[in-house]
């Protein structure tokens, strides 16, 4: 009997309060293959702490129902609109909470790794990565909006580059991507 490479199942994440991307595909051995895809939607109009709740309860029961071995989500970058950044980082922490509540590990990935990974290109456009996302995973049409195609992209990430310590998500960004601050290491 040979070996079988091992299935391993990631749900990656674009993570917001309007919209959260997510997209769950299954490696094996160096194929990977998309397994489900959608969007969790808020209104805009719905009060903020109901919107987080909705994100939470629809993360916890596509956790519960997938089973993911991993989950690879978008870095936080900073917008030039603090109250954009201020929520989708609130967004960002109810899917991550729920990864640890379900115990999955998380990895976190810039946009610039994402687009390594997927194109070869750490700069390559948005329509790029769509469409290299679109065709590493056979899919027959781009998924929309683009938050899923981030997502399923972000997935890919994880999955080519593989679980590495150095990519976990780390506390916020008080301790720095390695779980320690400079800083403190050089006095």
């Amino acid at each position: 009997m040979g070996n079988t490479p091992e299935t391993v199942k990631i749900i990656g994440i674009d993570p917001g309060y309007a919209i959260t991307g997510y997209g769950i595909i299954e490696k094996t051995g160096n194929r990977v293959r998309c397994v489900d895809y959608g969007a969790i939607t808020t209104a805009a109009k719905t009060p903020f702490p109901e919107r987080l709740l909705t994100i939470n309860e629809k993360m916890r029961f596509l956790l519960e129902m997938h089973k993911p071995d991993y989950m690879a989500i978008e870095e936080l970058f900073l917008y030039k609109n603090t109250t954009t950044a201020i929520g989708t980082a609130q967004a960002r922490g109810v899917v991550i909470l729920e990864a640890a509540r379900a115990g999955i590990p998380v990895y976190e990935y810039t946009p610039g790794e994402v687009k390594l990974a997927v194109t070869g290109y750490g700069k390559a456009q948005k329509q790029q990565v769509a469409m290299m996302t679109k065709t590493l995973l056979g899919l027959k049409e781009m998924p929309k909006p683009d938050d899923v195609t981030d997502a399923l992209a972000i997935a890919i990430c994880l999955a080519h580059t593989g679980p590495k310590f150095s990519g976990q998500a780390v506390s916020g960004y008080q301790y720095g991507r390695y779980g320690y601050s400079k800083r403190n290491e050089f006095g």
